[in-house]
C-alpha cells in the first residue's frame, strides 16, 4: 500500500513538472515576439532621427558652427546621443557614409567636429552662449 502512494505521488510530480516546461516555452516565444515587435518600433524611431531637412537641426546652438566648417553638401543628420550632458550627431553623406561626427558638451558648451574620412578634429572650441 505504501510502495502504491510512493509511486503514485511520484508519477504525479513527473507529470506536474513536465507540464510546467510547456508555459515556458510558450512564454519564451511571446518574449520573443515582444522583442521583434520592440526591435521594429525602435528601428523606427531611429529612422525618424534620421533627417536630411535641417530645419530641425537649425534651433542647436551648434548648429552655425556645423555649417561653417563643413564643405556645404547634403548631409544626413543623425543623433546618436542627446542627454543633459552631451549630444553627439553623424553626418553622413547621400551614400550612408559617416562623414563627420559632432560632440557638444551641454555645460560647458565646448563643440567639436570630427572628421571621419582620416582628417581627424578639425573643430575644437567652447561656443559662445546665445
Amino acid at each position: 500500500m505504501n510502495k502504491l502512494v510512493i509511486l503514485l505521488f511520484g508519477a504525479a510530480t513527473i507529470l506536474t513538472a513536465c507540464s510546467g516546461d510547456q508555459t515556458d516555452i510558450s512564454n519564451n516565444v511571446e518574449g520573443n515576439q515582444q522583442s521583434v515587435q520592440t526591435e521594429a518600433l525602435q528601428e523606427n524611431k531611429q529612422l525618424a532621427k534620421e533627417s536630411t531637412s535641417h530645419d530641425k537641426w537649425s534651433s542647436l546652438p551648434e548648429y552655425d558652427t556645423i555649417i561653417q566648417n563643413i564643405y556645404k553638401q547634403d548631409y544626413t543628420i543623425k543623433t546618436v546621443t542627446d542627454n543633459e550632458r552631451e549630444r553627439i550627431l553623424l553626418l553622413m553623406n547621400q551614400d550612408g557614409k559617416e562623414q563627420y561626427k559632432t560632440i557638444f558638451i551641454k555645460n560647458t558648451n565646448r563643440f567639436k567636429i570630427i572628421n571621419m574620412d582620416g582628417e581627424g578634429l578639425i573643430f575644437n572650441e567652447i561656443l559662445e552662449s546665445k
